[in-house]
């Protein structure tokens, strides 16, 4: 056990392990999930140390008992938590979405695997589309947090169970099998008191015969009803999108090229620019911390300077189309990219830095 600067205990943990116990010290005090690789220890984890709290770690019967549990004890005003990894989200994704219809916190966490189908167990990022854009079936959104470090990882699970309670949403972790398998060093966060968690008054808790009736459901057979909830959804979500907005910047302010890249990608991206720099090429780094709301407002602020955007993910070209949306053409945006659990090296993508640094000097 080591300090930090500030006097802290740093202790060496596990991602998947430092995930779940940040989840228990942020208050969450049901966990249901299911086996997969590669976010298991973080099942495992739950196992041994929830009955040490006074909480319940339930292993489900499958991936979609899981969710629909996580859906009950949120329903009845619990801190809850599930996991998996790519192909038990997607067995998640009817529950996701009924938990949005309902307006229900809850946090579920993703460590990725290759895909699609079966896949592989390597670490992978090929799950951003349906993080972002299709986490479930209808009309809705979730905050989605991509950590790229295993302190980041402890830090945004009190994030995430905060904003799904502030904004009565399902929030998504997305990590991956290398940030959940790798080993750091960490300043684990203070437990929270429970006497200063939110108050849920929507929550079925029983009414004692002093309130009405709380329903929790997700199913409007009236056509206006439903639109009307719909758009005072969204009314929410552009709440979001305005405050909720998270990037790291590193070496942008005169960059030529930036890099653009999110979790395990963005350690490599920083790796590269740092060669760049030393070879004389101004290349700087956006990194995504929210994936949804993606950090618009970040990126914009360099379309001004830069003559060239990289975007570099561990799949085929997800997060690019979002960069595209942002510079809308005002320089060029170009894609590397490894698939299939495949890692790039800095010097993969420091050949592309050079490449477009060429060509933007043409």
């Amino acid at each position: 056990m080591a300090q930090n600067a500030n006097g802290k205990n740093k202790v060496l943990m596990k991602g998947n392990e430092a995930l779940a116990e940040s989840a228990i010290r942020a208050g969450c005090r049901f966990f249901f999930g299911y086996p997969i690789t590669p976010q298991t220890e973080l099942a495992a984890y739950m196992a041994k140390m929830m009955p040490k709290v006074g909480g319940t770690y339930l292993q489900a019967e499958s991936e979609v008992a899981a969710i629909n549990m996580v859906y009950g004890a949120s329903a009845a005003g619990a801190r809850v938590m599930t996991s998996s990894s790519s192909p038990g989200i997607s067995l998640k994704g009817e529950g996701i979405s009924y938990m949005a219809g309902a307006d229900l916190p809850g946090v579920i966490i993703n460590v990725q695997r290759g895909g699609p189908g079966l896949g592989g167990i390597q670490p992978s990022q090929s799950d951003y589309w349906q993080a972002t854009r299709a986490a479930g079936h209808g009309d809705f959104q979730m905050i989605v947090y991509a950590p790229s470090t295993v302190q980041e990882m402890c830090d945004v699970v009190t994030d995430a169970f905060d904003a799904a309670d502030k904004y009565r949403t399902p929030v998504m972790i997305l990590a991956d099998g290398m940030l959940g398998q790798m080993m750091e060093p960490v300043v684990l966060p203070e437990p929270h008191d429970p006497s200063t968690l939110p108050e849920k008054p929507w929550a079925t808790t029983g009414h004692r015969g002093q309130r009405a009736h709380n329903v929790v459901n997700s199913l409007y057979l009236t056509a206006d009803e439903l639109e009307e909830l719909n758009v005072q959804r969204y009314e929410r979500y552009a709440v979001i999108q305005r405050d909720e907005q998270r990037a790291e910047t590193y070496l942008t302010e005169d960059a030529d090229i930036v890099v653009v890249a999110f979790g395990a990608s963005a350690r490599i991206a920083r790796s590269a620019v740092n060669a760049a720099r030393e070879a004389g090429i101004k290349a700087g780094l956006v990194r995504p911390i929210t994936l949804w709301p993606f950090p618009d407002d970040v990126l914009e602020a360099t379309t001004s300077t830069a003559k060239a955007y990289l975007v570099v993910e561990m799949n085929m070209g997800q997060m690019v189309d979002d960069v595209k949306l942002v510079v809308s053409g005002r320089a060029p945006v170009e894609f590397y990219g490894r698939a299939g659990g495949v890692i790039p090296t800095p010097a993969e993508v420091l050949e592309r830095i050079c490449a477009l640094n060429a060509e933007a000097g043409e």
